[in-house]
């Protein structure tokens, strides 16, 4: 078997250009070239690949082949990927990263996360993305050991040394149970009485704050490391415990959970925070996502 020669980035151009134009004199003027030059860069990319790429014969127009259709589809991936190099060069060039890495808490509203990332996205095409969701101290923890280079972080109580932040909302944690639940049968319970029942409890994957409970005053605990495994657990009634408003609000209203009335509980908010390390700021690109966090909250006044 031949060898297969290597075409150039221009036939590539010419190929796709014939096509889109639908013949090689349209390709001729929209590149600014003779027909014959159209004509002998497909011939020589024909030669190079050792296959027909249109047929020529009893047409009006060139017709792609089977193996031109085939080497179009790649001729057009290629060009992508050139369109997508030269769009993250200017970028480089304009002193933007090459990368943004972010890791967000768990009880982040996913409407929130898709808004910012969403316009991230239309401002800044060129520039991949790194996301990584983490509960508690894990968000921290991916920005100290340098995994992301910006985190939305839940609160932690800590002071983390090197770190610099700004603060970017909250949610209303409510406690909740199923309908069937002991716990959840009308009117408000004596005190102490929900620490007799299972709570369960989001615990944190990262050393930061080991040991540490946050909102726990059950006797008898399940600790989660999964914020859905938790809503899971809630629902099939395995237990009681405290979760953001606004991801149970549909559950409330369809009565697959109730909002429990304990004299234990203190009305509690999740505050979140931008975070980076001091010594490596964010950049532009990522400078403007912790706008755009910003921006929510001062467009919403805003609590979930």
């Amino acid at each position: 078997m031949s060898d297969v020669g290597a075409p150039t980035l221009d036939q590539l151009q010419v190929l796709l250009c014939v096509y889109e134009t639908g013949s090689f004199a349209a390709a001729a003027r929209r590149l600014g070239r003779a027909t014959s030059a159209i004509s002998y860069a497909i011939d020589q990319l024909e030669f190079l690949l050792g296959v027909t790429l249109f047929e020529r014969v009893g047409t009006r127009k060139p017709q792609l082949t089977d193996a031109g259709r085939a080497v179009l589809a790649e001729a057009r991936l290629i060009g992508h990927g050139v369109d997508v190099l030269r769009a993250r060069v200017r970028s480089l060039k304009q002193g933007l990263e090459a990368e943004v890495s972010v890791a967000v808490d768990v009880m982040l509203p996913t409407a929130r996360l898709v808004d910012a990332l969403q316009a991230f996205q239309t401002a800044f095409p060129a520039i991949p993305l790194r996301l990584h969701v983490e509960a508690l101290g894990g968000i921290t923890q991916h920005v100290l050991e340098k995994a992301a280079v910006i985190g939305v972080s839940g609160p932690l109580d800590l002071n983390v040394e090197g770190l610099d932040r700004r603060h970017l909302g909250m949610v209303r944690l409510i406690p909740v149970a199923a309908p069937f639940h002991p716990l959840a049968r009308t009117g408000r319970h004596a005190p102490g009485e929900a620490r007799q029942h299972v709570q369960l409890v989001l615990t944190d994957r990262s050393p930061l704050t080991e040991g540490r409970d946050f909102g726990v005053i059950g006797m008898k605990s399940w600790r989660l490391a999964d914020l859905g495994s938790k809503h899971a657990l809630l629902l099939a009634g395995i237990g009681w415990g405290a979760m953001p408003e606004f991801m149970v609000r549909g559950d409330l209203d369809a009565g697959r959970l109730v909002r429990l009335d304990l004299p234990d509980w203190k009305d509690a908010h999740y505050e979140f925070n931008a975070i980076w390390r001091t010594d490596t700021p964010p950049g532009p690109a990522a400078n403007w996502l912790i706008e755009r966090f910003a921006m929510q909250v001062e467009g919403a006044g805003h609590q979930d």
